[in-house]
């Protein structure tokens, strides 16, 4: 009879905690993460095998199934979007068939988190193939650009970018532009297509939309007026 070891029982997400309890200490390090979901949810509105997590704890770690790491932000890629009834408690490795983000975004704060070492050594572990720190205050004080993308190369992370990265198994560029989120103009990270055109955010989607609709009206407006000129009045047909 061969001797077999029994694996460790892993908890369940609802056994798990979903974060860590430490708030944020600044607005950005949740609306950044937001703004890239929300941006995704109008792109790949139709596509089912993504998951794009906001402070959201990671689990990965069999030996230590409770220690998680909360990024910003996080996409998966070959997961399922949604899970019913009430979506993900948290991002647990071994419930997700062993699937690690293929991006990270971590957005830098007053206080500083490791993004440039702790962390960068925890994604490594975990298997994520791209990280991305945004730092628009600190960069200076952590002498480091702004924007940095870094690749997995091996077992380490490679600087890549300082400015819009393609992500090739994303079909999508991630980066910095001006835009407005939430009604606040200001720099933010966007999605860029294969011509490096930004997709708009939620409030510039409403825009345009809204700038259509006057067009449309406007348009209306001028082909009655042309008609009446004619001795055609649309509104006694």
């Amino acid at each position: 009879m061969e001797n077999s070891i029994a694996l460790p029982l892993l908890p369940t997400a609802a056994e798990l905690p979903d974060s860590d309890d430490r708030p944020v200490d600044n607005e950005l390090q949740n609306l950044v993460p937001n703004l890239l979901l929300a941006i995704l949810s109008a792109i790949w509105n139709d596509r089912q095998d993504w998951f794009f997590g906001v402070d959201m704890g990671i689990y990965y770690l069999p030996t230590a199934p409770r220690k998680a790491i909360v990024p910003d932000g996080f996409l998966s890629l070959g997961v399922e979007r949604r899970r019913q009834p009430s979506g993900r408690l948290s991002y647990v490795l071994w419930e997700e068939n062993w699937t690690p983000p293929i991006l990270v975004v971590e957005v830098v704060s007053q206080t500083y988190g490791g993004e440039y070492d702790i962390k960068l050594s925890k994604y490594l572990d975990l298997g994520v193939l791209y990280y991305a720190i945004y730092n628009p205050d600190y960069w200076q004080r952590d002498r480091h650009a702004p924007f940095e993308v870094y690749q997995r190369f091996d077992d380490e992370f490679v600087l890549q970018s300082q400015k819009n990265f393609w992500i090739s198994e994303l079909q999508l560029a991630i980066g910095v532009a001006t835009g407005i989120y939430k009604g606040w103009e200001r720099e933010w990270l966007f999605w860029f297509d294969g011509a490096g055109d930004r997709f708009p955010s939620p409030d510039e989607r409403i825009a345009q939309a809204q700038q259509r609709t006057e067009q449309a009206e406007q348009a209306l407006q001028d082909l009655r007026n042309r008609l009446k000129q004619r001795g055609i009045d649309l509104d006694s047909l």
